[in-house]
C-alpha cells in the first residue's frame, strides 16, 4: 500500500463519514438530472452542466481519441483522491494503458495521466486551489484547466512534493502543445466557445 493510499483508509477508519457513505447519501437525494457532484475536501459541491462547457470537454475528448482509445478517456466518472474526503468527477481523464480498477471496481487515481477541468462559474475556484493540490500530490502529469470566462487555459505539469512546477497560461486560439508530456499530442483551441 502506498502513502497516499494509506491516507485514504485512515480517512475511512477514523470515524468521519467515508466518501462512499457521502456518495450513498447522494444517491438517495433527489439531484436535478445533469448536475455535477463532487467531494472536495469533505464538502459537496453541486453544479449545473453548461452548455459551453459540455462543448470543451466534448472538444477535448475528440482531440484526445487521436492517442487515446475510447475505453482510456472518462468524463464525470467517480475517482477517488489522496486527502481528506476527496472524491472527484474529473471533466475529463486519460487512463494510462492496461489501467486497472481497485477494489471496489473504481478507476485508480494512479492510472491518470491527463486531467482537463472546465471552469464553471460557481465551482471554479476548486479547480484553480484544492483540486490542483490534490491532482498534484497525486502526481498526475498534466492537470490543464480550461476557463470559458477568461478565454484562458492553465496547463499544469512537472508535479513534485505536492506541487506543480511547469505552468503555461495562454488564451484560447493557442495551442496546447503536450507533445513533451506523456499524451503527446497537440489540443487545438480555437473553437473553445466562450461564456
Amino acid at each position: 500500500m502506498t502513502v497516499l493510499e494509506d491516507r485514504i483508509e485512515m480517512a475511512e477508519s477514523s470515524g468521519e463519514p467515508t466518501l462512499d457513505a457521502m456518495f450513498e447519501w447522494l444517491e438517495k437525494m433527489p439531484v436535478p438530472e445533469g448536475t455535477k457532484v463532487e467531494i472536495v475536501g469533505g464538502n459537496i459541491f453541486m453544479s449545473p452542466q453548461r452548455r459551453t462547457h459540455w462543448q470543451i470537454i466534448f472538444d477535448v475528448l475528440d482531440q484526445l481519441r487521436a492517442r487515446y482509445p475510447r475505453q482510456r478517456l472518462m468524463s464525470d466518472v467517480r475517482i477517488d483522491f489522496p486527502g481528506r474526503l476527496n472524491g472527484f468527477a474529473c471533466d475529463v481523464a486519460a487512463l494510462a494503458e492496461g489501467f486497472e480498477a481497485g477494489d471496489k471496481g473504481r478507476l485508480r487515481y494512479q492510472d491518470i495521466e491527463f486531467v482537463a477541468e472546465v471552469i464553471s462559474k460557481d465551482t471554479g475556484r476548486n479547480d484553480y486551489e484544492p483540486k490542483k493540490a490534490v491532482y498534484a500530490a497525486a502526481e498526475v502529469p498534466v492537470y490543464l484547466i480550461v476557463d470559458p470566462y477568461t478565454g484562458q487555459w492553465h496547463l499544469h505539469t512537472l508535479p513534485k512534493d505536492g506541487e506543480y512546477r511547469g505552468t503555461l497560461s495562454l488564451d484560447f486560439g493557442d495551442e496546447i502543445d503536450l507533445t513533451g508530456t506523456v499524451v503527446d499530442l497537440v489540443i487545438k483551441t480555437e473553437e473553445f466557445p466562450r461564456d
